[in-house]
């Protein structure tokens, strides 16, 4: 057995000894600092454990509870730890329809919601976040760090939304350079969808590079209104433009090795995507990280100390 922070208990262990000390051989140093009187009501007059005794217990107790700062541990050694998951390039798509409130509060808000549930269900894989529209660029390089991903996912706001028609052709290009030394290559895409044309394009692309396509649909196939830049919706030849959810992109998922979801707002969508996901590919290994392994003992100490303190301060009744 070894102590994380021995340097604790020798800080604390002389300021412990003299208070012992003054505590067990000088009470009578308190009837000088405190009242006669108030010392009889806080004193109780009939009980079975003897001033001194109750001392004892109280320094004892102070004593295990040091134990307990100093971390007892069991050391294990270092280890050395097998990381394995998958990679995959996960693109939100941040054109002008994402800014339509067919789902609340908006495409926008609800695809990064459903960004970051999928976040929580790879916990060991290592994901690179990327945006798009007119064009495409990286938010977060590949990693692991599932806190600072989901912080700079939280961070895009409708400041990132272009009005620019969505380029799925410039998405194939940029995440096959993405994931050209991966393997398995995996894309994640939350998107309404996009036209044909675009669609079609793309859809050759990740096919000539092998890449497996996930989609996460949002939105409603009924549609709503395109919201501009100042909250309003924008008209096109005196009419209310609509954006309507396309569901091609999810044929073009299931072409390309990959599955669809139209998202929800429960947490089931996520999980089985992910789930399929898993069942598709088999992990690889994501490096190695070296742990030091120690089993904690402080529990022990601290449980003793805290029966003792309570021993010392509790009322027996003495028995006539």
């Amino acid at each position: 057995m070894t102590f994380v922070e021995p340097q604790l208990f020798w800080i604390m262990v002389l300021p412990l000894a003299l208070f012992s000390f003054f505590i067990v051989r000088h009470k009578e140093n308190f009837t000088q600092v405190f009242d006669k009187e108030v010392l009889e009501r806080l004193s109780v007059g009939d009980d079975a454990l003897p001033l001194l005794l109750r001392n004892i217990l109280m320094v004892v107790a102070l004593f295990f509870m040091l134990i307990a700062l100093a971390r007892p541990v069991i050391d294990n050694g270092e280890q050395v730890v097998q990381l394995e998951g998958l990679s995959a390039v996960i693109a939100l798509d941040i054109s002008g329809s994402m800014r339509a409130k067919d789902i609340y509060p908006n495409r926008l808000e609800f695809a990064k919601k459903k960004i970051v549930s999928l976040l929580n269900e790879m916990p060991n894989d290592e994901i690179a976040l990327t945006a798009f529209a007119h064009s495409s660029f990286m938010l977060a390089p590949f990693s692991s760090d599932k806190a600072t991903l989901q912080q700079i996912i939280e961070g895009v706001d409708d400041n990132y939304i272009n009005m620019g028609s969505t380029d799925f052709k410039a998405l194939a290009h940029f995440t096959s350079e993405l994931l050209e030394k991966k393997e398995p290559k995996i894309l994640i895409l939350f998107t309404d969808g996009g036209d044909k044309k675009a669609i079609e394009e793309f859809s050759e692309i990740i096919e000539d590079n092998k890449i497996s396509l996930y989609v996460v649909l949002v939105g409603t196939q009924q549609g709503s209104p395109v919201i501009g830049r100042d909250g309003k919706p924008l008209k096109k030849n005196g009419k209310i433009a609509i954006t309507q959810r396309n569901d091609e992109l999810g044929s073009v998922a299931m072409n390309n090795s990959g599955a669809y979801i139209v998202a929800n707002t429960g947490t089931t969508g996520i999980k089985d995507l992910v789930a399929t996901i898993k069942a598709h590919h088999k992990s690889t290994n994501q490096g190695e990280i070296t742990i030091h392994d120690r089993e904690e003992l402080f529990y022990y100490p601290l449980g003793l100390g805290l029966f003792l303190l309570l021993l010392g301060f509790a009322s027996l009744p003495r028995r006539r």
